[in-house]
C-alpha cells in the first residue's frame, strides 16, 4: 500500500502551491501597505516647492498628496447633467440577462459590458485655499490603481418581451433583463489624494506621477487612511488564505500519515499471532495416545462435559468450528481444564 495515495499528492500539491501564491501576494500588499503608511503626507501649499527641491535629484520618491482638482485646460462635460464638469470621464453600457443552469436548476444573473469609454483631460491638484497658488501637475492618471470615480448618472432600462420573444427565451436558455447606463466622472473641485512619486522639472512645475522605482500608483477620493485601510484588509485576507491553504495542506499530511501509521499496526497484528518459523510444538510427554486427537502435538488439557471425553488441547477446543465434541459429535455443555501431577 502506498503511503501517500495520487489523490492526496495533488491536494497536497496544490495546497502549497496556493499556499505560496497567497503568501506573496500578502507579502506583496502589507509592503505596500507598510510603503504607503511611511510616505510623507503632505498637502499642497507655498512650501511644497521648496521641500521638493531640497531633496536628492528634486524628487521624492513616495508621497502622499492631498488636494482639489482642477483642469489644467477646459474640462470635461457631463451628457446627462448640464452644469457638471470634471476631468475624468467613463461612459459605460451593460447587458444584464438570466442565465439557465441546467445543474443547479435555475436561472442565474450575468452581465456583459457592450461598450466602455474613458476620457481625459490634463488637470491638477491645488490647495483648497484660493490665495495658495501652488499647484501640482498629475501624470497618467489611468495608471492608478483604481480611477477614482464617482458615478453621476445610472439608468436600468427594461426591455419589452412578447409571448413570442419569452417563448424564445425560454427555448434558447437565455433571458434579458435590461441595460444599464451609467456615468461616472472626476468631478472639478473633488478632494483627492495622489499617492506616488512627486519630482520639481527644471521649469519650476510640480508633477505628481507613477514611481520610478517601488509602490503602487494611488488616486482616490478622500484620504491616505482610506487606502491603507483598503491594502490592510487585502493583507489579511491573503494571509489567512495562505494559512487555510497550509492548513489543508498539513491535514493532508496527517492523514496520510495516520493512515500508513494504521496499515503497519495491522500488517504488524497478524506476524505477533504467528508461530515463530522453526520453533516446533511441543511433543505430548505420553507419546500419541495422550496427545490432542485434533493437533496430534499438544497433551490433551480439557475434559469436555456432557459427554466426558478428554481428547483435545485447550487451543484446538477454541478452534473448534461448532460445539460439538471430536470423538462423539455429542454438544459440550462446559469445558473443565485438566490438571495433570
Amino acid at each position: 500500500m502506498e503511503p501517500v495515495t495520487p489523490v492526496e499528492l495533488l491536494c497536497l500539491g496544490s495546497s502549497l502551491a496556493l499556499s505560496g501564491l497567497c503568501y506573496y501576494l500578502y507579502r506583496r500588499k502589507a509592503a505596500v501597505a507598510a510603503r504607503v503608511q511611511e510616505a510623507p503626507k503632505l498637502p499642497v501649499g507655498e512650501e511644497l516647492p521648496a521641500l521638493v527641491s531640497a531633496a536628492p535629484g528634486s524628487c521624492l520618491p513616495y508621497v502622499a498628496l492631498e488636494g482639489v482638482v482642477l483642469p489644467a485646460k477646459a474640462a470635461l462635460s457631463s451628457q446627462y447633467h448640464g452644469g457638471m464638469q470634471g476631468v475624468i470621464q467613463k461612459l459605460l453600457l451593460k447587458e444584464h440577462r438570466l442565465v439557465w443552469n441546467s445543474l443547479a436548476r435555475s436561472w442565474t444573473e450575468s452581465e456583459r459590458v457592450l461598450s466602455e469609454q474613458v476620457y481625459t483631460v490634463p488637470f491638477l491638484l491645488a490647495s483648497p485655499d484660493a490665495e495658495v497658488a501652488t499647484q501640482v501637475s498629475v501624470e497618467s492618471p489611468l495608471r492608478a490603481v483604481r480611477l477614482p470615480l464617482e458615478t453621476v448618472y445610472e439608468r436600468f432600462q427594461q426591455p419589452a418581451h412578447g409571448f413570442r420573444d419569452l417563448l424564445g427565451h425560454y427555448l434558447s436558455g437565455e433571458k434579458p433583463k435590461g441595460i444599464l447606463e451609467t456615468e461616472e466622472m472626476l468631478r472639478v473641485g473633488a478632494a483627492l489624494t495622489g499617492i506616488g512619486e512627486l519630482a520639481l522639472h527644471p521649469d519650476g512645475s510640480l508633477h505628481l506621477q507613477p514611481p520610478a522605482r517601488e509602490g503602487e500608483y494611488f488616486l482616490c477620493l478622500g484620504d491616505w487612511q482610506a487606502v491603507l485601510a483598503e491594502l490592510e484588509a487585502a493583507s489579511g485576507f491573503w494571509k489567512g488564505a495562505a494559512a487555510l491553504c497550509a492548513a489543508l495542506g498539513l491535514a493532508v499530511l496527517l492523514h496520510a500519515a495516520c493512515r500508513a501509521l494504521r496499515h503497519a499496526r495491522l500488517k504488524r497484528e497478524p506476524e505477533e499471532d504467528k508461530e515463530p518459523e522453526g520453533e516446533e510444538e511441543p511433543e505430548a510427554e505420553g507419546g500419541l495416545e495422550d496427545s490432542c486427537v485434533v493437533c496430534l502435538s499438544r497433551p490433551r488439557e480439557c475434559v469436555l462435559l456432557g459427554c466426558g471425553h478428554i481428547c483435545c488441547c485447550f487451543r484446538c477446543f477454541q478452534a473448534l468450528p461448532t460445539r460439538l465434541c471430536p470423538i462423539c459429535r455429542g454438544p459440550i455443555d462446559r469445558v473443565v481444564p485438566l490438571y495433570q501431577a
